[in-house]
């Protein structure tokens, strides 16, 4: 009997995940992700490490769930997609400008499989709750939108040298009619397809997306 070939969304919706560094408008449909809120630093703020260990225990929570006696509904084999993050600067789009990252507001997020509901969220909470009493989880929700139009690029190199790839992003915007459309659900959005823990600076790779409407 053949194994079911796991979900790959990386791979599955390379026009989302892997971009090319040209900058290009995409159409981004409605997600379910579970987001940890948060502000400051991410470099020395230790809410936003504690944000990823939240974000992946409950992820993988749900992945492993299949080992359990009581299988989710319409559950399908998948990879657990990378993590995202909202970017904010106290309620203001960051613009190009983000080295004062004391003000940063961020949304730490990953993306689930279309079967996670709010039973199966809540669920994964208690499941993680009693494994790891130690994770305050009572931040972590359940978020799905529709992010809409967006342009995007895929970054390559250090999170600090972003501002050249948002400079490109800005000028093809104003070459092809686009203007900014931030919103509290729309913002300055990042995925992060590099372990900064295993990978060089220079050799990491991000998605940059930035909302946008046709002027």
């Amino acid at each position: 009997m053949q194994t079911p070939e796991k979900l790959d969304y990386k791979k599955a919706f390379k026009e989302l995940y892997m971009p090319s560094s040209k900058p290009a408008a995409v159409d981004v449909p409605e997600m379910t992700f579970i987001a940890v809120d948060g502000r400051g630093d991410p470099n020395n703020n230790p809410d936003y490490q504690k944000s990823i260990e939240i974000l992946y225990g409950l992820s993988f929570t749900v992945k492993m769930s299949k080992l359990g006696s009581a299988p989710i509904e319409g559950y399908f084999e998948y990879v657990v997609p990378p993590l995202e993050g909202l970017w904010s600067a106290e309620g203001q789009p960051i613009g190009d400008n983000i080295s004062d990252k004391s003000k940063l507001c961020w949304t730490s997020m990953i993306r689930q499989p279309e079967f996670v509901t709010s039973e199966v969220f809540e669920w994964a909470k208690n499941t993680l709750g009693k494994k790891e009493p130690s994770l305050d989880l009572s931040n972590a929700r359940l978020m799905t939108f529709t992010e809409g139009l967006c342009v995007q690029a895929m970054h390559k190199g250090s999170y600090d040298e972003e501002a050249a790839t948002i400079g490109k992003m800005h000028e093809f915007m104003e070459a092809n009619g686009f203007t900014e459309d931030f919103s509290q659900e729309r913002q300055h959005h990042e995925i992060y397809l590099s372990d900064p823990r295993r990978c060089a600076p220079e050799r990491l790779k991000t998605v940059i997306r930035l909302p946008v409407r046709k002027i």
